[in-house]
């Protein structure tokens, strides 16, 4: 029942701040404030629910070191995501044509700061950390993160492919990313990091969501394997090798510190409960 008390917390603010934020599309300022708002919401939302079902203090949102955390991951985010359109951008695939929108990636912050984290705390948080305890982290990572490429398959420009390669370079990478540190913070600075350097800073497409006006003015074109095609650049076999190597990083260290989690077994003799009649 935890579970679903916690999913339901959690994806109750999510439902209401993204309804709020569609409501004022189209006004910079009002989309910011409402999207880091809902990003707030949803943080204290996911503190009080655990709290509550769990009866243990909230460690992986601990507010010591919070915010050294949150950049660390904001910069892997952004520096993987610069990486992948350089290396399209060095075979022709990726364009600047001047200046974009400033106003748009201002509302894009504020949207992204949501997107990024009531994701991550739906994900990771809740479903990710809750499957672990039971199955392991292994069955946990590709439990996950297959449901959270096909998740994806809901945006307008979606596809198969791209569904698949959401799960591989984000899915499995962020469960791997928690399982390495332990906290919500990284993830969320790693999946803004990400989102933001691709919608408000390259003004790709983010995730078959259509066309982002970012702070630059940019066109993409060549093969789909190269670009992703309508889907994005995150359906690009470059964004996929990059999230592949991240996650190994990212397994490596848990396995270092010793945070990966095995399978419950059954212990050896014990017998399967049967009901009783009296």
């Amino acid at each position: 029942m935890r579970l679903v008390k916690q999913l339901v917390a959690v994806v109750a603010v999510t439902f209401v701040g993204s309804q709020g934020i569609l409501a004022v599309q189209g006004n910079t300022w009002l989309t910011l404030a409402l999207g880091v708002l809902t990003a707030v919401a949803a943080l204290g939302a996911y503190a009080w629910v655990v709290r509550r079902t769990e009866r243990r203090e909230v460690t992986e949102l601990a507010r010591a070191g919070a915010g050294a955390r949150t950049a660390r991951g904001v910069l892997i985010g952004f520096g993987m995501f610069a990486a992948v359109i350089v290396n399209i951008a060095f075979l022709g695939g990726y364009h600047v044509d001047g200046l974009g929108s400033v106003s748009g990636a201002v509302a894009l912050f504020g949207f992204m700061a949501a997107a990024a984290t009531t994701e991550e705390l739906i994900f990771r948080g809740v479903l990710f950390r809750v499957v672990e305890e039971r199955m392991g982290t292994w069955i946990a990572l590709l439990l996950t993160g297959v449901v959270f490429g096909l998740m994806h398959l809901t945006n307008p420009d979606a596809s198969l492919w791209g569904a698949v390669a959401i799960a591989i370079e984000a899915g499995f990478m962020l469960a791997a990313c928690y399982a390495a540190t332990r906290n919500l913070w990284v993830p969320i600075g790693l999946h803004f990091g990400w989102n933001f350097a691709a919608g408000g800073i390259f003004s790709v497409v983010v995730s078959g969501n259509g066309e982002s006006k970012g702070l630059l003015d940019t066109t993409m074109s060549g093969p789909a394997l190269l670009t992703g095609g309508d889907f994005g650049p995150e359906g690009s076999l470059y964004t996929v090798a990059a999230g592949v190597v991240l996650t190994l990083v990212f397994l490596w260290l848990a396995h270092r510190r010793g945070h990966l989690v095995p399978r419950r077994r059954r212990a050896v003799g014990a017998e399967p409960a049967t009901a009783t009649v009296s």
